[in-house]
């Protein structure tokens, strides 16, 4: 991760995983239309107030880290230097079990 400030990550690019791409499919589309906005406000800002940028605890090798797309959806990504891995895309509860 490059930091920023204080102990801060900068995110330049995203790339997505297949199983992210197979279960953004099956996503209500509603909920689809918001994540381009969302992933635009990542790549300005990893900490924009909303996305609720967080690292999973117990979750190591690799980090895991999630944003909220809403209060019930939430997308988790693996941090590979400047680059945001999408890894799910799935409810609250689905993605904290499960990342």
């Amino acid at each position: 991760m490059t930091a920023i400030g204080a102990g801060g990550v900068s995110i330049t690019s995203i790339k997505f995983s297949s199983k992210f791409q197979k279960q953004f499919k099956k996503i209500p589309p509603e909920i689809e239309k918001l994540v381009p906005e969302k992933l635009k406000d990542l790549l300005k800002n990893p900490f924009p107030s909303g996305l609720k940028f967080e690292k999973l605890k117990g979750c190591n090798k690799p980090d895991i880290y999630t944003i909220h797309v809403t209060g019930n959806y939430k997308i988790s990504m693996e941090i590979e230097g400047d680059t945001a891995i999408l890894r799910r895309i799935g409810n609250h509860n689905d993605i904290d079990r499960t990342p």
